[in-house]
């Protein structure tokens, strides 16, 4: 092939490419920088927003802050629980849809995915109404002779609801995972004497870690940056961080600031996403023996 015609091809690409591109630079680039230039501006409570004025105020107000410390920490606890729980669940459930055979594996896979065409905010307004003081679950409590338990506006409700939220999107990619798999390398293993146990570990797990890796990095993100189920089911006192920053722009009024705690949740979202995905790759590319 000529270089003229390799030449053509690569910009014929980067042409087809160009419309993707731009809706990229659009709809996130754009509005990610954006964001960064409003976290550098100087506010004042009496004028606003100081377009023509800069500052490290708000992250100097943010490092030096315990009270933000506490809701990063909560932020960040309570999304690695739920990508733990969603492991927990997930990854036996994935395993047995994909030992399923037909009609069933259908269903229930419809069954896993409905869910995902219900808005957010319904669910959680579900959750509530199961939760909460006068909800179905402390009536059962007290139907059985119990006293009523508080679990709405806890961090239960939370992990609870966003466990419900974030499954579907940890078993689809171990499920995808898992149709990869041959089942004549576990039925060899188990004729050579291994457990079942020794099989899941040494042969079906080294080979779903891709689809646990997806799954733990989709979950995590998602959890971390989930604004309805935590505003809902949370509560005033039981702030997150995506939380707080709707509080400084719609309440405070207090943009660069809400923009400053938004930078930050992307920079440590990445930072840990980024260290885990690492480290799980490297322990994957380990036990391929790469």
């Amino acid at each position: 092939m000529s270089g003229a015609s390799v030449l053509r091809d690569t910009g014929r690409g980067y042409l087809l490419s160009a419309p993707a591109l731009a809706l990229f630079v659009g709809l996130l680039v754009l509005p990610l920088l954006l964001t960064l230039v409003l976290s550098f501006n100087v506010f004042d409570y009496e004028v606003g927003v100081k377009g023509d004025a800069w500052t490290f105020a708000q992250y100097l107000n943010l490092i030096t802050d315990s009270y933000f410390y506490e809701i990063f920490f909560r932020t960040f606890w309570i999304s690695a629980l739920v990508t733990l729980l969603c492991v927990v669940i997930g990854v036996p459930e994935a395993y047995i849809l994909s030992r399923m055979g037909t009609p069933w594996r259908s269903i229930f896979l419809i069954l896993i995915l409905t869910p995902l065409l219900i808005s957010v905010v319904v669910r959680a307004f579900g959750w509530s109404l199961l939760l909460g003081a006068d909800g179905l679950v402390n009536q059962a409590i007290q139907a059985l002779g119990g006293r009523p338990i508080r679990m709405l506006y806890t961090p239960f409700a939370v992990i609870l609801a966003l466990v419900h939220v974030m499954l579907p999107f940890m078993i689809i990619p171990v499920w995808t995972s898992l149709q990869k798999l041959d089942a004549s390398a576990e039925q060899a293993a188990l004729s050579l004497g291994a457990t079942q146990a020794k099989v899941m570990r040494l042969v079906v797990l080294p080979q779903v870690m891709p689809g646990v890796l997806s799954g733990t990095l989709i979950v995590f993100g998602l959890s971390a940056s989930s604004f309805a189920i935590p505003g809902l089911l949370g509560g005033r006192r039981l702030k997150m961080v995506a939380t707080v920053v709707y509080d400084q722009y719609l309440s405070e009024l207090n943009w660069p600031m809400g923009a400053t705690i938004a930078v930050a949740l992307l920079l440590i979202n990445l930072l840990v996403m980024l260290s885990w995905n690492r480290l799980v790759e490297g322990r994957y590319k380990k036990s391929l023996g790469e």
